[in-house]
């Protein structure tokens, strides 16, 4: 099920620069475009994800801290992490790209993966430092495609920094623990992100994620009261005029989850765009 989303404040934040103009470049804009694109297509929607997804999925989280990290890093860095990006998110067919198409193409998941990890490693060798610890995150995720076991161990690797990588690499390490069954694990992880100041990933798409795996380890009550409050925090959520604020893709999801456990608690929540002065297109405010 594709929702459309929109992620709202994230020109402004990348606009927001005490230092410098951010330098901006064709390459970046591309790749923006494009994680944007797959960020519609996934994030949000709270499932487990298959194998062959799942570094695509972690990816396409990128599009709401590219830019913020872009900014900090000089033309040269931000220009090759952008390039390796695209290769990343290209697109994947067996026919290759359209006549006259400048875009990137390739024929599976797995290529793809290898040439995306071969230009982090070169990102990471040549400028070293934050940008390195960015590029070592990527080669993690896209590793799950070409060596799972040897991703999922760079990625507790990196889990353990207080950094934006290292937080991202939690998360992904989390979703990779679903994947195996390793709820108990997965749960941990979920609530060590759900207790920083800031996670990176929105802690509304951390409780969604939490409360499925409390789902699927068959504790419903735990799962419906995660879900019951995106939902009402949604519902009562107000802009300085008084409001109400349009619901995200993942409280309208969370409410339909609810309505499966426990129909008559989901009956408290009002619908959405219920005032008529909301337009369901899922706005969400990202902080950077």
């Amino acid at each position: 099920m594709a929702r459309k989303r929109r992620f709202e404040q994230l020109e402004a934040a990348a606009a927001t620069t005490k230092d410098k103009p951010i330098y901006v470049n064709p390459v970046q804009q591309k790749v923006n475009e494009r994680l944007e694109d797959v960020g519609k297509q996934f994030e949000g929607k709270g499932r487990t994800l298959l194998y062959g997804v799942a570094a695509l999925v972690v990816l396409a989280i990128v599009v709401l801290i590219f830019m913020n990290w872009s900014k900090r890093a000089d033309a040269e860095a931000q220009t090759a992490l952008g390039r390796a990006i695209e290769t990343a998110t290209a697109t994947i067919s067996e026919s290759g790209p359209l006549a006259g198409s400048t875009q990137k193409s390739f024929k599976t998941e797995k290529e793809r993966s290898e040439a995306a990890i071969a230009e982090f490693q070169a990102v990471a060798d040549k400028f070293g430092g934050s940008v390195a610890e960015k590029a070592k995150y990527f080669i993690a995720v896209n590793k799950l495609n070409v060596d799972r076991a040897a991703g999922i161990q760079e990625l507790e690797g990196l889990a353990g920094a207080s950094s934006e990588a290292g937080k991202l690499a939690k998360f992904a390490l989390a979703q990779t623990r679903v994947v195996d069954n390793r709820l108990d694990d997965a749960v941990v992880l979920y609530q060590e992100l759900l207790g920083m100041d800031d996670p990176i990933v929105s802690k509304d798409t951390l409780n969604f994620e939490l409360a499925g795996v409390f789902q699927k380890q068959g504790k419903n009550l735990q799962a419906a009261d995660i879900y019951f409050k995106i939902a009402m925090a949604a519902s009562t959520a107000r802009d300085a005029d008084g409001k109400s604020i349009a619901w995200t893709p993942t409280a309208t999801e969370a409410k339909k989850k609810l309505e499966a456990i426990d129909p008559e608690r989901a009956k408290e929540i009002p619908d959405p765009g219920a005032s008529g002065d909301t337009d369901g297109s899922g706005i969400r405010t990202i902080q950077m």
